[in-house]
């Protein structure tokens, strides 16, 4: 079968689409869109926020109906090549015919499926043999190939007027069809070199069946697809003309926000200053640091704008906020694919820099606190070890163990909530432990696929595995706020009292508190179980009160204390 490899642990940035990329179920059948004119449009897809790949997609109106039509090249680690894509319909969007010729890794492959009483007929050729497949399907699923993301045409045409709670099924051709909801719809403005385009982001979860997993799509008014994001595998399709750094995404706005350039090391980081309303007068300031993969300045995660909302919040309670788009992400410059913790520190010294040098009148520079979120509580800690403009520093579900230690603690609650067999357990973790073997102490590569050896191979990997707050807490004088919801289950919230014992062992101990609240997961959000797949559901869009406000009064606290 036409598949892509699933990769082990904490490095599953690209699943068996027939398990994420999942589609749509329809409660009841969904109504045609209004037909949008015959259009063509390149993609570039990237991974991780590397670009490594392009597609070129034709959507084109038949007498009878509809075709999706495109080629594709997506490299390493995906490595699929689609010559030729057709994916035809009848004038309501019902899948008739689809047809693609490609390779996968090298290996020559064709599928071709007819659509009919209720059975997709697969006939898929991989080398010089051939099989059939017959599978039952929805007469209204959307046909989604794994190896053409350009198939996604077809959905974001479909969820033209649909609302909150639309369900619609998807063929993932040719493995089988599972279903998504809409689970939010929020208007926005991309913002381009050459014009504003109006969009909706539609967030919808799939019913995969290791999980529900949380994906969006953006669509024009036309119905025309613009992106599609897979978070959880950092895993990206932007219209060309939406892709470059110079583009930038509104669907959160605060009142007051400035856009800014910050110089860096060789490029500007792009961000946003907001001070509260009122006479400018000096008022301490916040920067705030986003935690790991693509995270632009404000931080969407399953459709919640994470940082965000939480300079919404520090704003009110008093603060200059600044938040930004991290290195060779949204509109900031620099490479990703090169950049270490240590470098992302430099950054948020960069933003710092910044705010002292300027000599803004809203800006006191003698109170400057740093707010990390995630992976930007440890880019934070690295921060403020070196730089002692930074008078304050607030740890939001950060970790007290290693990488290496907090990846094996991950996977571990993955395999668990699995319930994976034992001997299967065993040797994902056993991957995983000769993975980190052979980044931190070049260990052998052996037996560990190529696709997965060029994920972790790389300079952000070996630091984030490396990493030890123990031993960069140590020089860390500012007082420090320790944050952690009870509920989250990606950074346990035994972290949150173990970061508070080395922030107390301090040399210079510039005092500690800590904060354990209730109800509350990783995104700072209400929450029923914490676990990722429930992210997409929260009922709350909002951060947890108890987190806004515990920070705010600390803040406020110490930023008193440092005048």
């Amino acid at each position: 079968m036409i598949r892509l490899q699933r990769l082990p642990g904490a490095l599953a940035l690209v699943t068996a689409l027939v398990t994420a990329l999942a589609a749509p179920l329809a409660a009841q059948p969904a109504p045609a869109a209004a037909a949008p004119p015959t259009d063509a449009a390149s993609y570039i897809v990237f991974l991780g926020a590397n670009p490594i790949g392009r597609e070129d997609v034709t959507v084109v109106q038949l007498p009878d109906g509809w075709a999706v039509r495109g080629t594709s090249r997506q490299g390493r680690p995906i490595d699929v090549v689609s010559d030729r894509a057709s994916i035809e319909y009848d004038r309501a969007w019902r899948p008739t015919r689809l047809s693609i010729e490609g390779s996968i890794r090298g290996t020559a492959v064709r599928l071709e499926t007819t659509f009919a009483d209720g059975k997709a007929i697969n006939a898929i050729t991989t080398g010089e043999t051939t099989t059939e497949k017959i599978d039952d399907v929805s007469a209204d699923a959307i046909a989604l190939p794994n190896t053409f993301f350009g198939s996604y045409a077809a959905l974001a045409r479909r969820l033209v007027g649909s609302t909150v709670g639309t369900e619609l099924r998807g063929y993932i051709a040719p493995q089988a069809e599972l279903a998504m909801r809409v689970t939010a719809l929020a208007p926005e403005r991309i913002d381009t070199p050459q014009r504003a385009i109006d969009a909706t982001r539609y967030s919808l979860v799939i019913d995969n069946p290791a999980g529900e997993l949380a994906i969006s799509v953006w669509a024009d008014p036309e119905g025309r697809l613009l992106r599609l994001s897979v978070p959880a595998q950092g895993l990206e399709l932007a219209r060309e003309d939406i892709a470059s750094a110079a583009t930038r995404t509104t669907s959160f706005s605060i009142e007051g926000d400035e856009a800014i350039r910050i110089p860096g090391n060789g490029f500007n980081l792009a961000g946003t200053i907001t001070r509260p309303p009122g006479p400018i007068r000096p008022l301490p300031a916040v920067v705030i640091v986003g935690g790991s993969g693509p995270t632009d300045r404000d931080g969407f995660a399953a459709g919640i704008p994470v940082l965000g909302l939480l300079a919404r919040e520090l704003v009110a309670a008093g603060f200059v906020v600044v938040r930004y788009d991290k290195r060779g992400v949204g509109q900031s410059g620099g490479r990703p694919d090169s950049a270490t913790l240590a470098d992302y520190a430099e950054d948020v010294r960069a933003v710092v820099a910044y705010l002292d040098r300027q000599r803004r009148r809203e800006v006191d520079r003698r109170r400057i606190a740093v707010v990390g979120h995630s992976e930007g509580a440890w880019v934070g800690m690295l921060a403020a070890a070196r730089d002692r403009r930074i008078a304050a520093l607030a740890l939001l579900a950060g970790a007290s163990s290693t990488g290496a230690e907090l990846i094996l603690e991950q996977q571990a609650h993955v395999l668990a909530l699995t319930k994976a067999p034992e001997a299967e357990a065993t040797a994902k973790v056993a991957l995983q432990q000769q993975i980190h073997a052979a980044v931190l102490e070049g260990g052998s590569w052996e037996g560990v696929p190529d696709d997965v050896r060029e994920q972790a191979d790389n300079a952000w990997f070996q630091s984030f595995l490396a990493f030890d707050p123990a031993r960069v807490m140590r020089d860390v004088r500012q007082p420090i706020l320790v944050l952690q919801g009870a509920l989250d289950t990606q950074v346990r919230a035994s972290h949150a009292e173990r970061l508070a014992e080395l922030a107390r062992a301090r040399r210079r101990n510039g005092g500690v508190d800590i904060v354990i609240a209730p109800g509350v997961n990783h995104l700072l959000v209400i929450a029923t179980t914490g676990e990722v797949s429930e992210y997409g559901t929260l009922a709350g869009r909002e951060l947890a009160t108890g987190v806004t406000s515990a920070l705010g009064l600390w803040l406020t606290k110490t930023m008193t204390g440092a005048r």
